[in-house]
């Protein structure tokens, strides 16, 4: 199986604490971090787009690498602002990389971690595949009416990944992948509207599917949850991934969460926390790190890599 090589990110400068935003809603910024767990989040400019920032990803990410030639880029998003076309071709010719195929996955949440699972079964033909996930969030939540249980958790930001078919300091061993549209109405977003959550309904199916989907990878690989180095999770509410934990059996602790700072920034969270992990601590030899998300869909899945 192909490699991960590198990660990036980017995050705007602007930072919009709870104070800020409690006071455009009309609620307490204590209930804010004590319903999600976050204190602060990112906003971009009006005038930076979803391009921009996965771009500024890309780039970081690429510096990290210190590669040449790039086969395929996959770009996740959920707040693109437009229906076509997608930003992927238009980020692939801002990186120089106009003419190799370039891919849209017009998913929330769990976009990145489809990318990444996709490119490891296309790496073998495309050679490296640049995975990007790039979310505007901000734009979205701002539509009337403002809903506060929405509007307190989304942030923007990008994150990317580089898979290797032949080098990376870990080896992607499996994925596995899941979607049912039967609740799909709980969790979406029409063009020029705000985000419509069935709070209730995301959250129930959250807490099971994904505990379900990284046992299933587990098992799959032959390991155990107890084995695992890090768990690197869709940044969605601080609650729900502490209730993962718990469904595992494992301490809170092994999940890293960023969320705190950067709120749920969509498909491209898992990305930003693989790059923010991976600076400070990074894979060890032998050692499984395991990634998953879930979205709207519903999608959800989970990957298993083992560092080399």
């Amino acid at each position: 199986m192909p490699f991960l090589r590198a990660f990036g990110s980017y995050l705007p400068a602007r930072v919009v604490d709870n104070a800020e935003l409690s006071a455009k809603l009309q609620c307490d910024p204590q209930w804010i971090l004590n319903v999600s767990g976050i204190s602060e989040r990112r906003y971009a400019t009006d005038s930076e787009t979803v391009v921009d920032l996965a771009v500024a990803a890309a780039s970081d990410c690429l510096a990290r690498a210190s590669v040449g030639e790039i086969g395929l880029l996959i770009l996740a998003t959920g707040s693109a602002e437009r229906r076509f076309p997608g930003p992927a071709a238009e980020t692939a010719a801002r990186l120089g990389m106009a003419g190799i195929p370039a891919i849209d996955l017009p998913m929330a949440s769990a976009g990145s971690l489809f990318g990444l699972a996709l490119a490891s079964r296309l790496a073998p033909s495309f050679g490296r595949v640049l995975v990007i996930a790039a979310e505007k969030m901000s734009a979205v939540i701002s539509h009337p009416p403002l809903d506060a249980n929405t509007a307190i958790l989304f942030g923007d930001g990008a994150g990317a990944c580089l898979v290797d078919p032949a080098e990376g300091p870990a080896e992607i061993v499996d994925a596995c992948l899941h979607s049912d549209g039967a609740s799909a109405g709980a969790l979406s977003l029409e063009f020029g509207q705000s985000i419509h959550m069935n709070g209730p309904v995301v959250i129930r199916h959250a807490s099971g599917k994904l505990p379900a989907v990284i046992r299933e990878v587990l098992e799959r690989t032959g390991r155990t949850a107890a084995s695992v180095d890090v768990f690197l999770m869709h940044q969605a509410n601080q609650n729900l991934i502490d209730r993962v934990a718990r469904a595992l059996e494992v301490d809170s602790a092994k999940f890293y969460s960023n969320i705190a700072r950067y709120g749920n920034t969509s498909s491209a969270s898992m990305l930003i926390a693989a790059a923010e992990w991976s600076a400070q601590s990074g894979f060890r030899a032998g050692r499984p790190v395991v990634f998953a998300g879930f979205g709207a869909g519903f999608h959800w899945g989970s990957l298993l890599a083992e560092g080399r």
